[in-house]
């Protein structure tokens, strides 16, 4: 019985083994949103570390959270991509894993407005992955040139085509209270309400196609489905080269500033495949190569020089200072988000 325990238990610790070179430990699962890193990234880190990288995608911030928080995603993902408003409560419900730093040199690159930010004060959590801004893009070849305000889609009498609204809770209450006027961090539950019932009405306007993630929208505003799109700037900006006939504004109203962030989940498999995906992402060259495809900023300062000169130059890409006094991160509002925004978000989704 000890001989044949012994070919068991020897069984067994082989069989392990194997599993680790093909399962966790030789596989880094990913989870971003769509069309957010340039496969060729993906492929060179595949070829010059052995590890398989195998890509999730979702579409609103709201998707990934209830991924993580309700169906065990924090068991099934190595590094998270997702907006900086989401890591410090994912964070404070324990679905995060403190980054090991030491683990991650190329960090020093991280430029210094993107170091220990508001979202993750002490840095503990994640790391910056690109950064941008919320605006319209457009059809000029449909409807010319428009006004650039979130009157263009929130002002009935003045909506000049075909639109969709950006299927992210936060980012479009954030445009709705900047075109009246309030902080797209509010916490007053007439603010709140008020911004709630312009989004309805957008969405029961005839011209509305309804709702869109970021890249969704651009694609819908490149195969003219759709005349104007709320979208990322970059997703924007790739959609332009598309279709030439594109256009993005950022309101003048003002929009949000956002940083997306590379965090590891609690109970990743790999976390080790985890660091060595995220330090790859921030060496200098990698940085510029992902901002070359993504049409973001980078948060990469070594690898700025490295980036297009014309995406360098592009007041979209890189917003004047002008513009970005206009602008504000979102923050976590805690228990305000689940009292305040969460019904409002469902009501707005429920109304036909």
């Amino acid at each position: 019985m000890r001989g044949f325990a012994l070919m068991t238990l020897v069984a067994a610790w082989f069989s392990a083994g194997c599993r680790d070179s093909t399962g966790a430990a030789g596989q880094v699962n990913v989870y971003l949103w769509s069309e957010y890193i340039d496969p060729a990234i993906v492929k060179d880190f595949e070829r010059e570390t052995g590890l398989r990288v195998r890509r999730s995608e979702y579409e609103s911030t709201q998707d990934m959270m209830a991924k993580l928080q309700q169906a065990g995603g924090a068991e099934l993902y190595d590094v998270v991509i997702m907006a900086d408003h989401a890591v410090r409560e994912m964070a404070q419900a324990g679905l995060l894993r403190p980054l090991e730093l030491d683990k991650i040199p190329n960090r020093v690159n991280v430029a210094e407005r993107f170091v220990n930010p508001p979202y993750d004060p002490r840095g503990r959590y994640s790391l910056p992955y690109q950064w941008g801004t919320v605006g319209i893009m457009y059809r000029r070849d449909k409807i010319g040139r428009i006004e650039p305000s979130w009157a263009a889609l929130f002002d009935p009498a003045r909506v000049a085509g075909p639109f969709v609204l950006l299927d992210d809770m936060r980012d479009l209450f954030a445009a709705a209270l900047k075109f009246e006027g309030h902080s797209v961090n509010s916490t007053d539950p007439g603010q709140v309400r008020s911004a709630a019932e312009l989004i309805a009405r957008a969405k029961a306007h005839p011209k509305c196609l309804g709702f869109a993630g970021g890249a969704e929208g651009k694609n819908k505003v490149v195969s003219q489905d759709a005349a104007l799109a709320i979208v990322y700037n970059g997703d924007a900006l790739r959609g332009i080269s598309e279709a030439p006939e594109a256009a993005f504004v950022i309101p003048r109203e003002g929009s949000i500033i956002w940083a997306d962030a590379m965090t590891i989940p609690a109970k990743a498999p790999n976390p080790d495949g985890a660091h060595r995906f995220i330090n790859y992402l921030l060496d200098a060259r990698v940085g510029a190569r992902l901002s070359n495809f993504t049409r973001f900023a980078s948060p990469n300062a070594k690898a700025l020089p490295l980036i297009n000169e014309a995406d360098r130059n592009n007041p979209a890409v890189y917003p004047p200072q002008e513009q970005l006094g206009r602008m504000e991160f979102l923050e976590d509002l805690g228990e305000a988000v689940r009292r305040l925004y969460d019904p409002a978000w469902t009501s707005v989704k429920a109304r036909s």
